[in-house]
């Protein structure tokens, strides 16, 4: 394991553990919808960076992108949850800050590493 790969896992992992923390305070009309689905992508992010890392070249490249897909989906279901008053912008720029932008930049990075070693756009 490469030592910025393990962390973007140990990134994901505190994001994980922080989203059951940010989720139990959901409303329960919305605790059992976007909290779980939430929760549900962010273990999918975390699932797919070790998936990346084990794989060989080629198929690191298929789940890191499937990493950089699944975490988008994880930062729109984020981002609703700011807009529609679930957390705060405190929250929500505390998430931006510490976790979204830096794991973002770790996976746009890594998927252009294996891009590079899988001999580019083949």
């Amino acid at each position: 394991m490469q030592i910025n790969d393990t962390k973007i896992y140990y990134r994901l992992y505190l994001l994980t553990k922080y989203f059951y923390f940010m989720v139990r305070n959901f409303p329960k009309e919305h605790k059992y919808e976007l909290g779980r689905d939430i929760i549900r992508l962010s273990w999918s992010c975390l699932d797919l960076s070790l998936e990346a890392n084990s794989a060989q070249n080629f198929d690191k490249r298929i789940k890191i992108k499937e990493l950089s897909e699944v975490f988008e989906q994880l930062k729109m279901r984020i981002r609703m949850s700011q807009e529609i008053r679930l957390i705060t912008i405190g929250q929500f720029s505390h998430l931006e800050e510490n976790y979204l932008l830096e794991i973002g930049r770790m996976i746009g990075g890594w998927g252009k590493w294996s891009n590079s070693i899988a001999g580019g756009g083949r």
